[in-house]
């Protein structure tokens, strides 16, 4: 199948063949046709397989083919968990509607409002937006969503886990009833299953692939280390080619920044992204990191949201993700465009139940590979019975899981909404809540 198949106009045949897109992934091939007919959509889609398109090329397409309006507002609202993110569909946006007349623009928190109001009284076609950001201009009246013909919610499990549900009721009711709805979520929580029976109507239900499954050309291997030694395996695992992309997760900010301090010191040009960064530094960082002035990428798992590089060979897990289903998410930004990928993992004794939650989810073994001069005092436990860790990777004290009402000393500007406080911190304390899961840490 290619894209001419699909009914694409043909300036957007002509932006997709100017990089060189030419045949669609299976949730592109999936959920195109329907989205030009206009059908509401609830699609499966993980992480890595080209789900903007399969929701921004159809929107482009109704946008520059329904004739030029004379207002102002917004006809397209694009919801996103992370200003990365937000910023990552903007971009492709940008990429495939380069030969179609229609405007977006990013509003997102930890930068000043007046840039995003001025872009929006000069009026705009599509707004991708994070939801807390969207609640401060719909309450200050600088954005009027009555004119929006088309919603997309994009990781609207993520919305779910970063406590957005009050925020995503809000605005879905301040949009018209009249229009098209398409939702992509790479699990189907009974919230989000509600959310589609409340919001949507008759929509098309689609699925390419199993929950939490990964690609086939990710190779997955666990290196068992001391907790205290982590640092100097991670470092000895990232000098075996200094030139190479390499995107290292961890589980709390403050142990993020003490890695990136000890890489830089170590020679390894490196940079973390993370909520407490402000957003020049975060969308500098991410700029650095895909022009390769910046090798190593330290992220936390909220701020890596919108992370996409087609060819990133390897991921490592410095902390294994507190939640199994996050591995999975991690792991998506390697083995892309049809090139193989490694996602590694430090594994430290007390992480054993971690890895074994993992395995469990994923339904197959992963190799354990212990490193010569590295290995562990004491060898991992992958029964059900393990235990689970109590400190950050490395050693490193864990920050609170329920931070104090309001913004954290020190902390950007929020881009989240939460009913007590606001921003990646206040939302991440909501995460799971549901079932008792540890909140997120951005």
């Amino acid at each position: 199948m290619s894209f001419d198949s699909l009914g694409l106009a043909p300036a957007l045949l002509r932006a997709l063949a100017d990089y060189g897109y030419t045949q669609p992934t299976p949730i592109q091939a999936a959920a195109i046709p329907p989205a030009l007919e206009g059908h509401d959509l609830l699609a499966a889609a993980q992480t890595g397989t080209g789900k903007t398109a399969a929701f921004a090329l159809p929107l482009l397409q109704k946008l520059s083919t329904s004739g030029q309006t004379m207002t102002r507002r917004p006809r397209a609202l694009i919801l996103t968990p992370t200003r990365e993110l937000a910023a990552q569909i903007h971009e492709n946006m940008r990429d495939y509607g380069k030969h179609v007349h229609v405007s977006a623009t990013t509003i997102f928190g930890g930068v000043s409002m007046g840039p995003q109001i001025n872009a929006l009284r000069r009026g705009v076609d599509i707004v991708i937006a994070t939801p807390g950001r969207l609640i401060d201009h719909m309450q200050q009246r600088t954005l009027d969503l009555s004119a929006v013909e088309t919603l997309v919610l994009d990781e609207a499990d993520r919305m779910l886990d970063m406590g957005f549900l009050p925020a995503l009721k809000r605005i879905l009711q301040s949009v018209p009833k009249k229009r098209q709805t398409m939702l992509f979520s790479a699990t189907f929580p009974p919230a989000i299953k509600t959310l589609a029976m409340e919001f949507m109507h008759n929509a098309r239900e689609i699925s390419v692939s199993a929950p939490n499954t990964v690609t086939t050309l990710v190779s997955h291997q666990v290196h068992p280390v001391d907790a205290s030694r982590k640092r100097d395996l991670l470092l000895h695992v990232l000098s075996q080619d200094s030139r190479r992309q390499s995107l290292v997760f961890s589980r709390t900010k403050h142990g993020a920044d003490k890695l990136v301090t000890f890489l830089n010191a170590s020679g390894l040009r490196s940079a973390a992204i993370h909520g407490n960064k402000s957003q020049n530094a975060r969308t500098r960082a991410l700029s650095d990191f895909k022009s390769g002035r910046v090798t190593v990428l330290v992220a936390t798992d909220i701020a890596a949201r919108g992370i996409d590089i087609e060819q990133l060979p390897i991921v490592i897990n410095f902390d294994l993700p507190s939640v199994a289903e996050d591995y999975v998410h991690r792991i998506g930004r390697t083995g892309r465009a049809g090139m193989e990928g490694l996602a590694l993992s430090l594994v430290s004794h007390d992480e054993s139940g971690l890895l074994h939650d993992i395995r469990k989810l994923l339904k197959q073994d992963i190799a354990i590979n212990p490193v010569a001069g590295y290995e562990p005092s004491a060898p991992l436990r992958l029964d059900a019975g393990a235990p689970r860790p109590k400190q950050g990777g490395g050693g490193q004290r864990q920050q609170s899981r329920a931070p104090r009402q309001g913004k954290p000393a020190g902390s950007p500007r929020p881009n989240g909404y939460a009913p007590q406080g606001r921003g990646e911190h206040a939302a991440g304390n909501q995460r799971r809540r549901s079932n008792h899961r540890p909140a997120a840490k951005a």
